[in-house]
């Protein structure tokens, strides 16, 4: 296994999903290579269609192609049945969505808790809830928390999988900027200190300047990738 390999947790070749709705195929992607590296920060960029959400479920193993092969490490996610598709979801993958999925009737302890029940190495769910500035906030219920800190909660309960990759689908597209901005700190600190490969899709294109690199989508298509010489702190970005 050479050094590229190692370092390689994803490798799209000829990623292609078509959907069929009646009469109508969609063709959500057209032909996708993509290569992500352990440890990067990748922003996926584009209009609503381009394809981000799509890429972002096979990379997660939600879906699959209709073509092409997609890898995680070495395992051929695009041959995988289902059953290995949970397993893979299980162990290896954490997701964050726009909308935070708490259950209200259980403190945010308690939410956290409830993957670290079926992960085979989990974090605790308090040290998983300081690691994203909530250690204070342990014992309180979705109501009580603002939009900002149930997404915090939604992160902290994805994170604490200890997954190697995190997906996250416009995490701060319901939030203000001010929000938005302690919610993206709490991603890059992830990232950054406990090593863990993140995606995030964003229609937002200052939230590009935080990214090792920004793979803008178009028409299903990969229109460009930009590698950032300097990364910039989310405090820092020019909304």
């Amino acid at each position: 296994m050479s050094d590229n390999d190692q370092m390689r947790v994803f490798a799209a070749r000829g990623l292609t999903k078509t959907y069929r709705m009646g009469e109508t195929e969609i063709h959500a992607l057209r032909g996708v290579d993509l290569e992500i590296e352990a440890g990067e920060f990748i922003v996926l960029l584009g209009p609503s269609g381009s394809g981000k959400s799509t890429l972002l479920n096979i990379l997660g193993g939600l879906d699959t192609p209709s073509s092409g092969s997609i890898f995680f490490k070495q395992e051929d996610l695009s041959k995988s049945d289902e059953a290995a598709l949970t397993r893979y979801r299980r162990s290896h993958v954490g997701f964050v969505f726009q909308f935070y999925n708490l259950i209200p009737s259980l403190t945010a302890r308690e939410n956290v808790a409830l993957v670290t029940d079926i992960a085979e190495r989990p974090m605790p769910a308090a040290e998983a809830l300081t690691w994203v500035g909530l250690g204070e906030r342990l014992d309180h219920f979705p109501s009580q928390l603002s939009g900002g800190e149930q997404q915090r909660v939604a992160i902290a309960r994805a994170v604490a999988k200890r997954p190697d990759v995190l997906l996250c689908d416009e995490p701060t597209g319901a939030l203000d900027i001010s929000t938005g901005v302690i919610v993206l700190e709490a991603l890059a600190r992830v990232n950054a200190e406990l090593g863990t490969t993140t995606v995030v899709i964003t229609h937002n294109t200052a939230i590009s300047a935080i990214a090792d690199r920004v793979v803008t989508l178009s028409a299903g298509r990969i229109a460009s990738v930009h590698r950032n010489r300097v990364k910039t702190e989310p405090r820092s970005i020019s909304w």
